[in-house]
C-alpha cells in the first residue's frame, strides 16, 4: 500500500521512500572527448621508440602516416618510381641502410600490434596538387607494393600476419604538404581508402562523413601572445616561432606556447561541444624538441583522463559510425 504526499511514498514495509532529486536522476553519460594525434613521415627510429613509449605510458593510440621511401635503403631506392619522374627520386631521402629500414619495419609492426594505426603518406613526399588520378593510383600502388615486400627487400622474412596487415589495415591517407587537387579524392575512393586527413578547418570540427572517404581537417587554433590562428602541426609552429630556423636555446618558451595552444583547444572542446581535437607532428625534433616536449606533456595530462579517448583516426570512425555530419570548414 502506498499514498502520495508531496512526492513521498510509503512502501509495502512501511518505510518512507524519498524522491530522487532531479540532479540525482540517471543522466545520459557525456560523450567522450576524442583526441587524434598523428605523425607524418614516421622516419627516425629513435622517435618511433619515443612515441611508442608515450603510447604505452598514457594509453594513447596514434596514427602514423608512413612515407614508403623510408623502407628502402640507398641500394634499393630505384624500386620507387615517382609519377612523371626518374626512378629513385625522393624529396625526403630514403632509409640510411637496409638495417635502418629493417628496424623501421619492426617499429611499424610493433605499433600496429599495439593498437596504433599505420596510414599512408605516399612515398616520395612530392606535391601532388597537379597529379592526375593515374598519378595518384601509381603512388598508392607503389606504397602498397613496397610495404608488402619491405621485409624481403631488406633481406628478412616478414612476420606472420604481415600480408593481411598490408592488404586490410591501410585505410587512411594524408597528402604531403597537405596539398591536394581535384583528382585526389576520386583516386582515394577508387583505391579503397576510408579517410583522408589532408584538409584544414577553422578550429576543431567534426569530420565530414558525407560520401567516401571521410574527411578530417587539422584545426587552425589560436596561439601566442596575439592569439593568431595557426594549423595545429609542429612544422607550422616551427615556422611561426623561429622562421623555420633552429633556435634550441628558446625551446622552453616554444614548448610552453605550444602546450598552451593545445591545452586551450582541448579545454574549449572538453567544456563545450566535445568535437574531436587533432594535432600533427613529424619525426623531427625542431627547435630543440620543443614540439615533442609539448606533445608529451599534453598526452600525460589529458590522454589519461577517464572520459578522454586519444585514439587513431580509424578508431574514431569505428566509434562514431555515420554520426554528426557537418560541412567541411564550418
Amino acid at each position: 500500500m502506498s499514498m502520495g504526499f508531496r512526492g513521498l511514498a510509503i512502501g509495502a514495509m512501511g518505510v518512507m521512500a524519498l524522491p530522487v532529486a532531479a540532479s540525482q536522476a540517471a543522466q545520459p553519460a557525456a560523450k567522450p572527448q576524442y583526441v587524434l594525434i598523428s605523425f607524418d613521415g614516421a622516419h627516425d627510429n629513435s622517435l618511433w621508440d619515443r612515441s611508442l613509449k608515450l603510447a604505452d605510458e598514457t594509453g594513447a593510440r596514434f596514427t602514423y602516416f608512413l612515407s614508403c621511401v623510408y623502407l628502402l635503403g640507398p641500394q634499393d631506392k630505384a624500386l620507387y618510381k615517382p609519377p612523371g619522374m626518374k626512378a629513385g627520386r625522393s624529396n625526403v631521402g630514403f632509409a640510411t641502410s637496409r638495417e635502418d629500414a629493417a628496424q623501421r619495419l619492426g617499429h611499424v609492426w610493433s605499433a600496429f600490434q599495439g593498437g596504433n594505426e599505420i596510414a599512408s603518406h605516399g612515398c616520395g613526399h612530392f606535391d601532388g596538387k597537379d597529379w592526375t588520378k593515374a598519378d595518384w593510383a601509381a603512388e598508392f600502388a607503389q606504397f602498397d607494393d613496397i610495404l608488402a615486400r619491405g621485409w624481403q627487400i631488406n633481406g628478412l622474412k616478414a612476420p606472420a600476419g604481415w600480408d593481411a596487415f598490408v592488404k586490410g589495415s591501410i585505410k587512411g591517407f594524408r597528402a604531403p604538404y597537405l596539398s591536394t587537387g581535384a583528382d585526389l579524392n576520386p583516386a582515394l575512393k577508387k583505391a579503397g581508402f576510408t579517410f583522408d586527413a589532408s584538409t584544414v578547418t577553422r578550429g576543431p570540427q567534426v569530420p565530414v562523413r558525407e560520401g567516401e572517404p571521410a574527411t578530417f581537417g587539422l584545426p587552425m587554433i589560436p596561439e601566442g601572445p596575439a592569439s593568431k590562428r595557426i594549423i595545429s602541426m609542429d612544422y607550422n609552429l616551427f615556422v611561426r616561432h623561429s622562421g623555420g630556423k633552429e633556435r634550441p636555446d628558446e625551446a622552453a618558451e616554444f614548448a610552453e606556447r605550444t602546450y598552451k595552444a593545445f591545452a586551450d583547444m582541448f579545454d574549449a572542446e572538453y567544456s563545450g561541444a566535445r568535437r574531436p581535437v587533432q594535432m600533427g607532428f613529424h619525426f623531427t625534433l625542431m627547435n630543440g624538441g620543443a614540439y615533442w616536449t609539448a606533445l608529451e606533456r599534453f598526452a600525460r595530462t589529458f590522454c589519461v583522463k577517464a572520459d578522454v579517448k586519444c585514439v587513431s583516426y580509424s578508431d574514431w570512425l569505428a566509434a562514431n559510425p555515420g554520426r554528426d555530419v557537418v560541412a567541411a570548414g564550418g
